[in-house]
């Protein structure tokens, strides 16, 4: 089967996927809210008085170290432990908030993935079906809805086959599966890249872009910061139990100490000169680039890729600095190269974000001055 092919049925895919899903009004209401929410293991305090709002439609990354206390917020959500204090609210049917410890029937639908997801020694179909009825979902759908999904995930041939045959990353999908397989509002997953491929977490992001299009709110816990950056909203960055910061990589990054920016050139520097180009760069550059001694981050101003034939250059963060750099650059390679790109990457900006805020010893928001 041709690559073009396989893309063509992963979108009719997709689009079926959407036109399965129930049609969402999106409002400006909260679906969530975290309230001081705190949980205690003896004297260890995993989260600690986190409060959290996310409004519909959202995709909200929730970013931090071993430890941090992502897993065990997202069990508390899926009521798989309870708090030590604090409440979580969640959007009724009547579009009201309410606590997530009263009528769970009155509660929108969620869908979870928790860590590794582990199945019983059934069939992929036998699992999905028993899913499917236990949340109450139309018979009438069952069938399509597996189908599909299967299809979707390129788990179609192995729909009557027993789920412990399965690769690491056959069963993530599967898990993946069955978090979205009842078409609920709010859907939170955990690391779920573990396991797959290249090619496979692309189909994720893609698979995850469509319910946004259908305005699920989604929660995605990870430690890849490329699939962060390209599919969510806002970021939650966690650490020691706290929430050390929650908004847009756009905002988070106005705050940053060190900003980034990526040249690539056509043709490779003689490897005989890069230390000299980058000598003379730095020299032209100086008033624009961040050279701070950070321990935290220590990179040089200017740093050559070979094999990518790309620059990093970290500056002031300033636009008048930006257009500087690029003229100088423009400049220094007209004659001996062209530049086909110049950007400021948004993964980087995460990477940064990530770097100057998750400190090792203790949260931002607990350090004294």
């Amino acid at each position: 089967m041709s690559n073009t092919t396989m893309e063509l049925e992963m979108k009719n895919d997709e689009s079926a996927l959407i036109e399965m899903s129930e049609k969402i009004d999106i409002t400006t209401k909260p679906v969530m809210k975290l309230v001081n929410l705190s949980k205690k293991y003896g004297k260890h305090l995993a989260v600690d008085n986190i409060n959290i709002e996310v409004y519909e439609g959202e995709t909200i990354g929730l970013i931090g170290p071993n430890g941090a206390g992502k897993t065990t917020t997202i069990k508390m959500i899926a009521k798989l432990i309870r708090p030590t204090s604090g409440e979580i609210l969640v959007m009724n049917k009547k579009g009201e908030l309410q606590s997530l410890n009263g009528n769970s029937k009155d509660l929108i639908k969620f869908g979870f993935l928790i860590d590794q997801p582990f199945f019983y020694d059934m069939t992929a179909n036998q699992i999905l079906r028993y899913f499917a009825r236990s949340q109450n979902y139309p018979k009438e759908k069952i069938n399509e809805r597996i189908d599909i999904l299967l299809r979707l995930f390129k788990l179609s041939d192995w729909k009557y086959e027993k789920v412990n045959t399965f690769s690491k990353g056959m069963r993530q999908k599967m898990g993946i599966i069955q978090s979205i397989l009842v078409d609920p509002q709010i859907i939170i997953l955990d690391e779920p890249q573990t396991g797959l491929d290249p090619k496979a977490r692309i189909e994720i992001r893609r698979i995850i872009r469509a319910l946004q299009k259908q305005g699920k709110t989604i929660f995605v816990a990870s430690h890849m910061l490329h699939e962060i950056s390209e599919v969510c909203d806002k970021i939650a960055l966690i650490n020691h139990g706290k929430i050390v910061a929650f908004d847009t990589i756009e905002n988070l990054e106005k705050n940053l100490k060190e900003k980034e920016l990526n040249c690539q050139l056509l043709e490779p520097i003689p490897s005989d000169s890069i230390e000299d180009t980058i000598s003379r760069l730095i020299e032209k550059l100086k008033p624009y680039l961040n050279n701070r001694e950070d321990k935290k981050i220590s990179r040089k101003a200017i740093k050559y890729n070979s094999d990518k034939q790309n620059f990093k250059i970290f500056y002031d963060g300033k636009k008048e600095s930006r257009a500087e750099i690029l003229e100088i650059f423009m400049s220094e390679f007209k004659s001996k190269n062209k530049i086909i790109s110049f950007s400021q990457p948004k993964t980087s900006k995460l990477e940064q974000i990530y770097l100057e805020m998750i400190l090792e010893d203790e949260p931002k928001l607990n350090k004294k001055k």
